[in-house]
């Protein structure tokens, strides 16, 4: 009897066996995989080489077969010997990075990828002096492929904030001890909006040191949905008579030292302000007013995506959809 119920155990633990494995490939031939999510050692295995790299591209672009840019066709020949494809319509040569961001570059893919995953997944940033020593490059060349990774990053029409939006303002800039009425001359202002439990926006407003209601009214206009519940500040008189018809503005006093009351708190926004300036403190050192919004659009893909398991996927499909940055237009005055 002991050794009828040992068969049985036996049988059906090799069934399972059976039924993972062939899930598994099945997964695999669909081109999914199983583990969701990606560390530097499986990135290094997966793309390693310039062939994995370019397969990786062809696959995220055309993830139904191969189509031309030119005619949108899908009769498409292979070139293999110049990893290429020629258009039996139109017979347009192209290759899969062809139009994207990469084309044209003298760097080798698998170090785009690399300098992307570490960009994506540092809670803090990486400075072009970390990529310049990791990446065997020069700085010139790191701080360029830092800007147009920050470039793609860019939300081109990001989704309006609604629900409960916590507003809030910060400058970035050196310090100023010696004179108190000019410590803001060496330091711009940031405007800051989030929504509870969703995203974060955030903008390097240049035209003033100082909030006024006229620029405050702008940026809520411009990151929220005009059916947002509720608007939650601190007691800056530029916030004062912000609400409207359907959208109730509620104000924690600061300077009466009230941080809390309640749900009513601008904690999140203090929370993404800390988090942003340790990443200028601790990784960038320093960061200039004319490239301040791109560091700011790099925060807020970063955060935005915090909880995205395919983040550097997502990234990846960014920089395929961007088009290049030109070196001589990111050094312009």
């Amino acid at each position: 009897m002991l050794c009828v119920f040992n068969y049985l155990r036996m049988e059906e633990v090799f069934y399972r066996f059976i039924r993972s494995h062939i899930f598994g490939v099945l997964l695999f031939l669909l081109g999914c995989s199983m583990n969701h999510e990606l560390n530097l050692c499986q990135l290094i295995q997966d793309f390693g080489s310039e062939e994995r790299c370019r397969a990786y591209l062809e696959k995220l672009r055309w993830p139904k077969g191969v189509v031309c840019p030119s005619c949108k066709s899908q009769k498409i020949s292979r070139i293999t010997a110049r990893n290429q494809f020629d258009c039996d319509e139109c017979r347009y040569q192209f290759s899969a990075t062809a139009e994207t961001i990469f084309h044209d570059t003298h760097l080798p893919l698998w170090k785009w990828f690399l300098a992307t995953y570490l960009i994506c997944e540092s809670r803090k940033g990486v400075s072009a002096n970390q990529l310049k020593r990791v990446l065997g490059v020069s700085y010139k060349t790191a701080w360029y492929l830092c800007h147009r990774i920050r470039k793609a990053m860019t939300e081109v029409n990001p989704v309006p904030l609604k629900g409960t939006v916590e507003l809030d303002e910060t400058w970035i800039g050196g310090k100023r001890h010696w004179k108190e009425r000019t410590y803001l001359r060496n330091k711009t202002m940031v405007l800051g909006a989030i929504e509870r439990g969703g995203a974060v926006r955030m903008k390097a407003e240049k035209r003033s040191k100082n909030a006024s209601q006229k620029i405050i009214k702008e940026w809520i206009e411009e990151v929220t949905a005009p059916d947002t519940e509720r608007l939650v500040t601190d007691d800056n008189p530029a916030y004062f008579r912000i609400q409207d018809a359907d959208t109730k503005h509620e104000i924690v006093n600061h300077s009466a030292r009230e941080y809390v009351r309640g749900d009513v708190h601008t904690n999140n926004i203090e929370n993404a302000w800390s988090l942003f300036k340790r990443s200028v403190i601790g990784s960038y050192h320093k960061v200039s007013e004319k490239h301040l919004d791109a560091y700011l659009d790099e925060f807020e893909w970063r955060f935005n995506n915090r909880k995205n398991q395919f983040l550097f996927r997502d990234t990846m499909l960014k920089l395929i959809g961007s088009s290049n940055l030109e070196y001589k237009q990111l050094t312009a005055a």
